[in-house]
C-alpha cells in the first residue's frame, strides 16, 4: 500500500488501492461517471472518507472538461441590482439549486456596453460550465456572444432580442428560457379593477425594450382595447420612475380612478405621488403592482395588491434546466431544454 506520511495529501491511487478497485474505476467514481457497480462506489466513497481525500480542481477539469462553475449575468448597472428586491430573490433561488448541486455562482454584472468585451473573454476562457442570464433588452449582445462561443445558456425572460448582422434570428422554442406569465397576469390585475367598477384605468408600463414590460402592457391592452392612449406612460421598474410615469399620467388625465403598474416599485412611487398630489388609495385611486415582493408590497402604505410571480422558484428553476441540459458529460451533455412559463396570481391588499 503507498505510504502516506503525516501531512501528506491522500491521492487518488491510495483511495484506489484503500477500496481495492483500479484507479481509473475510483476515478469515475470521484467524478461522477456511470458504469461502476453500486458495491464498489460504496467501496471508493468509504476510501475517501477514511483517507480524507479531496479531488485536485486542476486535475478534475482536465478529466471531467467542467469547472463545477456557472456564471450569473445581470443585465442591468448595479444600483439597480442591489435597489430591486427582485433581482436579489432570483439569484437567491439559482444558488439554493447550485449549492444542492456542489456548484459554484458567479456573478457578472452589465454596469455599461463596455463589460461585454470582459464578460465574453471571461466566458470564452473556460471558466464556467454555463450560464443563466436576466434582465436583458432587445438589443442586448448576450445571446450572440454565447451562440459564438457554444456556451450553454438558460435565459429569465421570454427573448425578444433581434439577430445580429449575418446571424439568425432564433424563435422562442429554440432559446432556453423560464418567464413569468406577463401578459395573463396582467390581464388578471386589469380584469379585477375592471370588476370592483373602475372606468378610467392607467397603466405605468416598465422599459418596453424588454420583453416582461411588453407582455404586461399586451395583457392591459386585451383587457381594455379601446384604452386612451394618454393613459399609458412607460417608466423603468423603479419607484422614481413610477413616481414620474404617475405625475405624467395625472397632469395628463386628472380623472384617473384607478393604475395598474407594471412592478411593485413602481407602483410605490406611484403611491407616493397620489398621496402628494392628494389622493386616497384606494377611495379615489385604486393601484395594482406586479411581482409580489414581499418587502416592498407589504411593507407599502397602505399595503399592495399585486400580481405574484415565484421570483425565487424561477431561479431555481432556470439553474435545475441548465444542470439538466449539461448532464455528466460536459458541454456536449444532453439537448437544450425548452421554455417553461410558470403561473401567475392575483394577490389582494388594502391598495386596491
Amino acid at each position: 500500500m503507498p505510504e502516506t506520511r503525516p501531512g501528506d495529501r491522500p491521492t487518488l491511487e491510495a483511495v484506489a488501492e484503500r477500496a481495492g478497485v483500479s484507479r481509473a474505476t475510483a476515478s469515475r467514481v470521484v467524478n461522477g461517471g456511470d458504469g461502476v457497480r453500486p458495491h464498489l462506489v460504496e467501496k471508493v466513497r468509504e476510501a475517501i472518507r477514511d483517507l480524507g481525500y479531496v479531488p485536485n480542481p486542476a486535475a478534475r477539469t482536465l478529466v471531467t472538461r467542467r469547472t463545477g462553475a456557472v456564471a450569473v449575468i445581470i443585465a442591468e448597472p448595479e444600483i439597480r441590482i442591489f435597489s430591486d428586491p427582485f433581482f436579489s430573490r432570483q439569484v437567491r433561488g439559482i444558488s439554493k439549486e447550485l449549492t444542492a448541486h456542489d456548484m459554484q455562482l458567479v456573478l457578472l454584472l452589465v454596469e455599461d456596453r463596455g463589460d461585454y468585451d470582459r464578460i465574453e473573454r471571461y466566458l470564452a476562457g473556460g471558466h464556467v460550465d454555463g450560464a443563466l442570464a436576466f434582465s436583458l433588452h432587445t438589443d442586448d449582445p448576450l445571446p450572440a456572444i454565447t451562440r459564438r462561443i457554444g456556451m450553454p445558456t438558460v435565459y429569465g425572460g421570454r427573448p425578444g432580442w433581434t439577430a445580429g448582422p449575418g446571424e439568425p434570428g432564433e424563435p422562442d422554442g429554440e432559446v432556453a428560457y423560464v418567464d413569468a406569465d406577463n401578459r395573463g397576469g396582467a390581464r388578471a390585475a386589469v380584469r379585477y379593477l375592471v370588476a370592483q367598477g373602475h372606468e378610467r384605468i392607467a397603466h405605468i408600463a416598465g422599459p418596453l425594450d424588454q420583453t416582461s414590460a411588453a407582455d404586461r402592457l399586451s395583457g392591459y391592452r386585451d383587457v381594455l382595447p379601446e384604452a386612451d392612449p394618454a393613459l399609458v406612460a412607460e417608466g423603468d421598474f423603479t419607484v422614481a420612475g413610477g413616481a414620474r410615469a404617475m405625475a405624467e399620467l395625472l397632469d395628463r388625465r386628472p380623472g384617473i380612478d384607478a393604475v395598474f403598474a407594471g412592478n411593485d416599485l413602481m407602483a410605490t412611487g406611484a403611491l407616493r405621488v397620489l398621496r402628494e398630489r392628494g389622493r386616497t388609495v384606494p377611495g379615489d385611486v385604486a393601484v395594482i403592482g406586479f411581482d409580489d415582493a414581499e418587502q416592498v408590497a407589504e411593507s407599502a402604505d397602505p399595503p399592495l395588491t399585486t400580481v405574484r410571480q415565484d421570483i425565487e422558484g424561477m431561479g431555481r428553476l432556470m439553474a435545475r434546466l441548465l444542470l439538466d441540459s449539461l448532464g455528466s458529460g460536459g458541454r456536449e451533455g444532453r439537448p437544450a431544454p425548452r421554455p417553461v412559463i410558470t403561473s401567475t396570481e392575483l394577490v389582494r391588499r388594502a391598495s386596491a
